[in-house]
């Protein structure tokens, strides 16, 4: 793992035209697929500061996203560690903030500390519109925007070709988001 400075804070944000009870229910769901998270399904069996948890596949193989609760206050603030289980990089920072204002909620996602230069970061930047678009359209009618369905559709086509790293048993939710070194030379043991 190469040593690099934390990238620039940036933020996507956008006014959904919903009570702010029901874009909060919608962004921490832990029962069903998240199709603005694309497609995955949220575990964490308690939203409390320090609680781990993992972002995993439909299915519940693999899991692509690990992190740790940092703030949890509903309805305005929600924030998190953040790591990619696919890539070596160190975790960076997500928040969620809500906010009543006279055209509706203004829904704000906030990336922070990715490594400068990484997969992380570089994914990050790509999965920010799709997030805050595609949760503005579930919250308000139902339903992912029709290239979030396309690229939702992509991912269940090519969720075979996961690296083995990503399996789910390879991330309980006690391990939070330490690298994934560890298991590296142990792949053989897991499947």
């Amino acid at each position: 793992m190469s040593e690099s400075k934390p990238s620039d804070k940036r933020i996507y944000r956008t006014i959904i035209n919903a009570p702010i009870e029901k874009v909060w229910s919608e962004l921490v769901k832990t029962d069903e697929v998240l199709p603005f998270f694309f497609g995955a399904v949220c575990d964490c069996p308690e939203f409390e500061v320090g609680a781990s948890f993992a972002m995993r596949s439909k299915n519940g193989k693999y899991t692509n996203v690990v992190g740790k609760v940092l703030e949890f206050s509903p309805p305005y603030k929600y924030s998190h560690t953040f790591k990619f289980t696919a890539y070596d990089d160190e975790p960076c920072t997500i928040t969620y903030e809500l906010k009543e204002t006279e055209q509706g909620v203004e829904f704000s996602l906030t990336t922070e500390d990715a490594p400068s230069g990484s997969k992380t970061e570089k994914s990050m930047d790509q999965g920010g519109d799709f997030i805050v678009q595609n949760f503005k359209s579930v919250v308000e009618n139902g339903k992912p925007t029709f290239s979030g369905r396309c690229i939702l559709l992509m991912i269940g086509l090519t969720e075979m070709f996961s690296p083995r790293s990503s399996r789910s048993e390879n991330w309980p939710l006690t391990r939070g988001t330490e690298s994934n070194q560890e298991y590296n030379g142990e792949e053989s043991k897991h499947g």
